[in-house]
């Protein structure tokens, strides 16, 4: 299967390590992750400059993937990038990433739905969110290399 453009969205303190594992899983393109300073010279430049930024790098893209980490559903910017995908047609769907290894070797809590509440236009925002069935993280890492390319082909389709 030709590789799907997708944008991540995600946590960005706790989880970007998280992030960057599935990211080398290789199987999808997405938009360039930024670093923590990066992002924070972005927020300095207001709510405008962050919208700007979110829309510019969804562009052209297929397929909106949340990296779901303990605190990532209530994220304002996670919110604003689902409502934004839902908005341009774009396939969503979500992946818990908890027990994947941070860069201490740690996991963390499960978090919740990021689509639970989440409307545009007086319409739910439906997308699955996918919970790999294992706890140690390699197993966790293995499942999701698996199965990304199928679920984001899923997620493109449901929006088509």
């Amino acid at each position: 299967m030709a590789n799907k453009q997708c944008f991540l969205s995600f946590h960005y303190k706790p989880d970007n390590w998280r992030v960057q594992q599935v990211k080398n899983i290789g199987s999808i393109d997405e938009q360039p992750i930024l670093t923590a300073n990066k992002w924070e010279e972005i927020k300095k430049e207001g709510d405008t400059a962050v919208e700007s930024w979110i829309d510019r790098n969804m562009n052209n893209k297929e397929c909106l993937i949340v990296l779901v980490g303990t605190k990532t559903a209530g994220r304002r910017w996670v919110k604003y990038e689902i409502k934004k995908a839902w908005e341009k047609g774009l396939g969503v769907m979500a992946i818990h990433i908890h027990n994947l290894k941070d860069a201490a070797g740690e996991q963390s809590e499960k978090g919740s739905n990021p689509f639970a509440g989440l409307k545009v236009d007086g319409h739910d925002v439906v997308g699955t969110v996918y919970d790999p069935p294992y706890k140690t993280s390699t197993f966790v890492y293995e499942h999701i290399t698996e199965n990304i390319e199928d679920w984001v082909k899923a997620a493109i389709k449901a929006r088509k």
